[in-house]
């Protein structure tokens, strides 16, 4: 009942729209947007259609951000920002989806400050229980960059605790290669450790990487 009190507030073309809840004796039916082309994950699958060029994460991960803009502007924090949360629209609309461990700041207590989210994806502040703060849902979205170009995220071929310990040792993820320089540069300010020196969602949304991927409307 709190994450409906969450989500029934919240109005954003990039978040799934909660339309409404049915609730029996046994039974609460949470009633949700239809979004048909599924998550990203999902998409991104071997027998689907692969992994994505970088322009195309680009588009994506823009409208992942302009979400988690009106997001923490709520004082909402997803703590579980993934590929598998993300859905997709026919017309490539993106919402973020999923608000199960979503927390509002101003109702964090001691409660809030558990090891939430999905370990590959975590924020090393998260891993540590340190602090509840928007910087994690930042670095997450630099975790969905790399799952999305690569089909799995950082740490992917550890087991879930050792993945852990490193995300919390590591200067930062390990990064691809054959990226170009802007995502690289992306991904650098996505995974700065000290969640204080993170970029917000805004700021992100003025990146070059991101800047020169979007259309430019006349």
């Amino acid at each position: 009942m709190q994450k409906i009190d969450l989500l029934k507030n919240l109005n954003h073309k990039n978040i799934v729209k909660y339309l409404g809840s049915i609730k029996t004796e046994t039974h609460l039916y949470i009633i949700l947007e239809y979004v048909e082309n599924g998550s990203l994950a999902s998409i991104i699958k071997p027998d689907k259609f692969g992994p994505f060029p970088e322009s195309l994460v680009a588009v994506y991960i823009a409208q992942v951000l302009e979400g988690l803009v009106y997001l923490h502007e709520q004082g909402v924090v997803h703590r579980d920002i993934k590929g598998a949360n993300i859905l997709t629209t026919k017309e490539g609309i993106v919402k973020l989806a999923d608000f199960g461990v979503s927390i509002k700041l101003s109702e964090a207590d001691d409660n809030t400050h558990s090891v939430t989210g999905t370990p590959y994806w975590m924020a090393p502040e998260v891993i540590e229980m340190s602090e509840v703060c928007v910087a994690s849902d930042i670095w997450s979205v630099g975790c969905t960059v790399i799952e999305l170009l690569t089909g799995v995220p950082p740490y992917y071929d550890l087991q879930p605790m050792p993945a852990l310990f490193r995300i919390v040792q590591d200067e930062n993820p390990p990064i691809p290669d054959n990226l170009s320089p802007g995502i690289t540069d992306f991904l650098h300010q996505c995974f700065k450790k000290d969640a204080r020196l993170r970029p917000d969602a805004k700021t992100l949304l003025s990146h070059p990487w991101i800047k020169n991927s979007r259309p430019v409307v006349c």
